[in-house]
């Protein structure tokens, strides 16, 4: 299968489960869609108003996940789990039809998703998919996080590094190309917390829904979860799962090098919102091409739509 033309779900898809911060249990059902739809999110549970674009300008609050709303105030929550399998697997059409505000967390990471993606399977159309190719460099820096994305030609690849205080977790670098290498390890990274950030969580009325089944939970240097861990970069790995995720908002696949220190929802949404405040920090091409069967490299520049 061609990884230049437009791709959707085979059939239906279903999850249902917790929700990590609301605590609320809620059911998905992810339909195929039509060529150039993109990704959209509806609430079923409403019967007006209920259609919600993952935009990055639709995003409205960042602190541990990613909501979008739309102009009436409608919600959707922690998202990105969702998107980041999107993202990676390459399907670039789906219609999500969820019965209440936040995305179930199933185990933490993106596994169950890809794993019921890839049973299904994905079906091509005729019609070329559209890439975001960065123009020029950008850089956002908060005090010692930063977040920078710079020109490639043909790759989309992103360096995360994290630093934690715990011994369980300390610094962790990793890189990943996002069309050429296995992404097994990303996916299958859970969410983790501090056992003693938990009742931070509580007073802002978050983390209802978190335990041990779908959060890695680390005390006084320990990791209480039995097995520990599915992979030795699992921590940093997981970032790079959200900043797939977060990416994915900007509505198509990225061309260009994403490097990102200690950040986060809110500084990769940053980054989205400065590029695409200037044209000439991109362009938004149309591509077709030979079947290639990992990257962008022999690619024909069809026509230019930005």
């Amino acid at each position: 299968m061609s990884i230049l033309n437009q791709k959707t779900l085979s059939k239906k898809i279903s999850f249902q489960g917790i929700g990590v911060h609301t605590g609320k249990n809620s059911k998905i059902n992810i339909y195929p869609a039509k060529p150039n739809t993109g990704i959209i999110f509806k609430r079923i549970d409403l019967k007006e108003n209920n259609i919600i674009y993952p935009n990055y300008s639709n995003v409205t609050d960042t602190t541990l996940c990613t909501t979008i709303s739309n102009q009436y105030g409608v919600k959707v929550s922690t998202i990105e789990h969702l998107m980041g399998a999107f993202y990676g697997i390459g399907l670039d059409n789906a219609i999500v039809e969820i019965d209440s505000q936040e995305v179930p967390i199933l185990d933490g990471s993106a596994k169950y998703f890809l794993d019921e993606i890839n049973k299904t399977g994905l079906t091509a159309s005729d019609v070329p998919i559209k890439i975001i190719k960065i123009n020029k460099n950008i850089r956002i820096e908060e005090g010692n996080k930063f977040i920078s994305i710079e020109k490639s030609n043909v790759t989309s690849d992103i360096e995360f590094e994290i630093k934690y205080k715990t011994k369980s977790i300390g610094t962790q670098k990793n890189k990943v190309n996002i069309f050429e290498d296995n992404l097994v390890d990303i996916y299958n990274s859970r969410t983790f917390c501090l056992y003693e950030d938990i009742e931070k969580l509580k007073k802002l009325n978050l983390g209802k829904g978190g335990s041990l089944d779908n959060a890695i939970v680390i005390k006084q240097d320990k990791i209480l979860n039995d097995g520990g861990l599915r992979n030795d970069k699992e921590f940093v790995n997981h970032k790079i799962l959200d900043c797939m995720g977060d990416l994915f908002l900007s509505g198509h696949k990225i061309i260009g090098s994403v490097h990102c220190s200690q950040g986060g929802h809110n500084l990769t949404n940053k980054l989205l919102r400065k590029i695409f405040s200037d044209k000439a920090n991109y362009s938004l091409i149309e591509i077709k091409g030979k079947q290639l069967p990992h990257t962008f490299a022999n690619y024909q520049i069809l026509k230019s739509i930005a």
